[in-house]
């Protein structure tokens, strides 16, 4: 498939180091910090081999060193945020640190334990297979965050696997980590990316032709990486205590408003949980993204997005679209299942929760707070999607349904429909419109001139004169002459024009392959904007373009990484 060394400096060695940003501080001068370590039961063996681990939640391991660490990409805003300067060498001291090739003092590198339903299925242990955290920073303004390389070799959890990652998926993470935080889709962030020198054999499409590939690595960054696993292995294997010392140590380093741990405690804290999982899967859905993976392992605890692996952005809009390959068949994990698999995982949390609180009935309530979470958000954010004050008024569930069967009857851009229909007049202007000119302003939105045929075209524009007289009882609800630029700020700000669309990362991918980091460069600015028009970067806001539609890497993606 694809085998390319990375021979010169990359465009990053252009950008002027953040000298200039006052306060910033190298890498190599950075305080570590290691409360996992410090405060929680570790692995008693060093073997580096794969194994099973008990009453432990992590593994000392330091990451296996590379041939030739070089810095391809850095988030700048991330960089601030640790009060990390960047790099003025896209090698040296910095790029060895993040390829890990060098532990400096105070760091306690390791490996977290945990397990996992998988597809539906308990898989038993899996860890961090193939991610290694460096250790905590304590940020200028005071947060702890944590440093982790992903693809940084081989630990106790890898099983048979080389505990390496490809550029091709390092890519992806390091951009959507970025492109997620400017959507205000809580999740990780992401601070660099390292090629390592190296190549990693994957068989991408799982079909018996493994190829070399570009090996990299990705510095993740959050709060916490504990996620629903980290509890569910400890209540698999009845190791209660260090489930407790696990969920006291979450409740007091990042739920601490909850107070002192105890049943009722544990019984709010799950709450908690299951309120920012239904905002978290809410804001998915909001700007069409999928996942691809929800599997107990991929849930974190805080309801961050976390593990970007074959996600993926809902072009043509499809309820049952799925990024994933292995999940082509099923769809367990498609677009239209998130919140219900969410919910089903949050159960699975609530089991291993339940001998903390002595009730699994207690923690019920949970789950119910998630269902009405996000249904409350998810209407909200419709209403805002459709620049409506509430979707409350009779006849509005109509509206969303008929909505969502008429996208799925022709091949619409979710993203392109939704941030058109801010164009869309809805004063009397509309009424004179025949049909055709009336859709105009959505045309591009459309994969095909299906669209435009008699039936599909009546049916379109008879929805939208429907929405247009829905949005005049607002306005005439609201009586204001400001409503009309209110409800375009209010639309503007809950569909974004730019996403990061697979083929767009595959384009950087291609041009990082080829020592040019000016692609990924020009994403990450505008992805930084997503709801900005920035008219020069248009292109980057169209549909997915046809060659792109089973192109490997633009479509449907494998685990492969």
């Amino acid at each position: 498939m694809r085998q390319n060394n990375l021979e010169h400096s990359v465009a990053i060695s252009d950008i002027p180091a953040t000298s200039g940003f006052p306060g910033l501080r190298n890498l190599c001068d950075m305080q570590f910090e290691n409360s996992f370590v410090r405060e929680l039961p570790g692995d008693p063996e060093t073997r580096n081999v794969p194994r099973a681990v008990r009453n432990a939640c992590y593994t000392r391991t330091d990451p296996t060193p590379v041939r030739a660490p070089q810095l391809l990409a850095w988030a700048e805003p991330v960089g601030q945020l640790l009060g990390i300067s960047r790099p003025e060498s896209p090698i040296g001291p910095t790029a060895e640190i993040l390829g890990g090739n060098r532990v400096i003092p105070g760091m306690q590198p390791y490996a977290a334990r945990y397990g996992g339903h998988q597809f539906g299925y308990w898989a038993g242990q899996l860890g961090d297979g193939r991610a290694i955290t460096l250790g905590e920073i304590l940020s200028p303004d005071g947060k702890r965050w944590e440093l982790q390389l992903k693809g940084a070799g081989r630990t106790p959890y890898s099983r048979t696997a080389d505990g390496r990652a490809v550029l091709r998926s390092s890519v992806r993470e390091f951009l959507c980590s970025e492109a997620m935080h400017y959507l205000g889709v809580p999740t990780t962030r992401a601070l660099s990316l390292v090629a390592t020198g190296e190549s990693v054999v994957r068989d991408m499409f799982y079909d018996g032709n493994p190829q070399a590939e570009m090996g990299a690595i990705v510095c993740r960054v959050a709060p916490s990486f504990v996620r629903f696993g980290n509890f569910e292995i400890l209540a698999a294997h009845g190791e209660l205590d260090v489930l407790k010392h696990l969920a006291d140590y979450i409740i007091d380093q990042h739920f601490p408003e909850l107070g002192a741990p105890s049943p009722s405690t544990y019984a709010r804290w799950f709450e908690e949980i299951c309120r920012r999982t239904g905002v978290l899967i809410a804001h998915w859905m909001r700007v069409g993204f999928v996942h691809g993976v929800m599997n107990t392992d991929n849930m974190s605890i805080l309801g961050l997005t976390i593990d970007y692996g074959p996600y993926g952005w809902l072009e043509g809009f499809d309820l049952q679209w799925t990024p994933n390959t292995t999940d082509a068949q099923g769809r367990r994990y498609c677009f239209g299942n998130q919140p219900e698999i969410a919910h089903w995982n949050l159960a699975r949390l609530a089991t291993a929760l339940t001998p903390l609180v002595g009730d699994r009935t207690v923690l019920e309530q949970g789950l119910a707070v998630f269902v009405d979470t996000f249904q409350n958000s998810w209407h909200a954010i419709l209403a805002d999607k459709l620049g409506l004050v509430s979707l409350r008024h009779e006849g509005d569930d109509i509206l969303l349904s008929d909505l969502f069967d008429l996208l799925q009857q022709v091949e619409t851009d979710m993203t392109i429909f939704f941030r058109a229909l801010m164009t869309i007049p809805v004063d009397g202007a509309a009424d004179i419109l025949e049909d055709t000119a009336l859709l105009e302003p959505l045309r591009r939105a459309f994969y095909t001139e299906d669209a435009f045929t008699h039936a599909q075209l009546s049916h379109l524009t008879g929805w939208l004169r429907r929405y247009i007289a829905r949005v005049r009882l607002d306005a005439e609800a609201a009586n204001s002459p400001e409503f009309v630029n209110v409800r375009l700020k209010q639309m503007k700000r809950a569909n974004p024009k730019y996403v990061l669309r697979n083929y767009l990362a595959q384009q950087a991918i291609e041009a990082l392959e080829q020592g040019d980091a000016s692609v990924i460069m020009r994403l990450m600015e505008v992805l930084k904007y997503p709801y900005d028009e920035q008219p020069e970067h248009d292109e980057l806001a169209g549909r997915r373009p046809e060659w792109a539609r089973n192109k490997p890497g633009c479509s449907a993606l494998s685990c492969s990484s």
